[in-house]
């Protein structure tokens, strides 16, 4: 896959204003927000470790690429705001994002540098030697000592940066080590590395569509004690559009499912290997929907039989 072709897991502008019409019915449904509020966000252990970390995270590709627009990063502080009240802890970014990592650090410093941030960002670069300056450079931008964890983007140059990411964990300069895929990409090299190496993390595409990861990945993952992101949740923001017309299915509240959010990512956070999703937005409101999907009850294996044929026959 491009480095370029990648996209942000948002829908179109159109969808998205369907998407709140059916949001606005489905509280009606379920109940306030206040209630909701009370409950607690759900953690997966990360396997190395035991740690726990909130299932739902947030993802930073082109909705924090705002440059130094003041108004725009001002915004951004107040998505961070509600996903940390909401519960939530792994931020993911990239150098590749332009911009991101640098809003990312204005956003945390305007937030007094949140307890509860999982930092994750990532080595892109094809030259080896030039990792440990990204690196530190990331940190930079961040306003941070170190970060939690620290991937190896795509694959890219993958032996040299693991064997960095290694020397700085054993220092004591990172907490986690992980590598990345996404769209489907370099799946049979992605499993071979997860074979032969010993990995904190795996980020992959994972959605109720692209399913691929099920087959080799995910049961790997499980069986080597990975832990499992899930970047582009929503397919890019193509399966919200194509369901925020259609009704939640009528036994939605049986798993706290108030939007098509939440029912999207319950799918892929409920999966036993997913210990996190990273759903990325611009906006307060559509954080907040994100959130919703770690409270309340998870589908079991049986109701994920059921979400998928339900979303097959629309």
């Amino acid at each position: 896959m491009s480095e370029q072709t990648e996209e942000r897991d948002e829908p179109s502008a159109e969808g998205r204003r369907r998407f709140m019409l059916a949001a606005a019915g489905g509280a009606l449904l379920l109940g306030t927000e206040g209630v909701r509020a009370e409950q607690a966000h759900m953690t997966k252990p990360i396997p190395t470790s035991g740690a726990p970390l909130p299932v739902i995270g947030m993802g930073t590709w082109i909705t924090f690429n705002v440059g130094k627009d003041r108004v725009l990063r001002d915004q951004r502080v107040e998505v961070l705001r509600a996903f940390f009240e909401a519960g939530g802890g792994m931020v993911d970014s990239s150098p590749m994002y332009a911009s991101s990592q640098e809003v990312v650090g204005y956003c945390l410093k305007q937030l007094g540098d949140p307890a509860s941030l999982f930092s994750a960002t990532k080595v892109w670069t094809s030259s080896g030697s030039k990792g440990p300056a990204q690196i530190a450079q990331s940190l930079a931008e961040w306003g941070l000592p170190r970060f939690d964890l620290l991937q190896v983007h795509n694959l890219v140059a993958w032996e040299a940066h693991l064997e960095t990411l290694y020397r700085m964990k054993a220092a004591g300069q990172v907490g986690y080590v992980g590598i990345t895929t996404s769209h489907g990409g370099r799946h049979q090299t992605f499993r071979e590395i997860m074979k032969r190496h010993p990995l904190d993390f795996v980020q992959l595409t994972y959605n109720m569509v692209d399913r691929e990861a099920e087959e080799r990945l995910l049961p790997l993952a499980r069986e080597r004690g990975i832990a499992v992101i899930a970047n582009r949740p929503f397919q890019g923001g193509r399966l919200i559009d194509r369901v925020v017309s259609e009704p939640l299915p009528a036994w939605a509240p049986e798993i706290d499912c108030r939007t098509w959010a939440a029912f999207l990512l319950k799918f892929v956070v409920s999966h036993p290997a997913v210990t996190c999703a990273i759903p990325a937005t611009s906006k307060v409101a559509h954080m907040r929907e994100n959130m919703d999907a770690g409270l309340g009850r998870m589908p079991d294996p049986q109701e994920r039989q059921r979400m998928l044929a339900y979303l097959q026959q629309l």
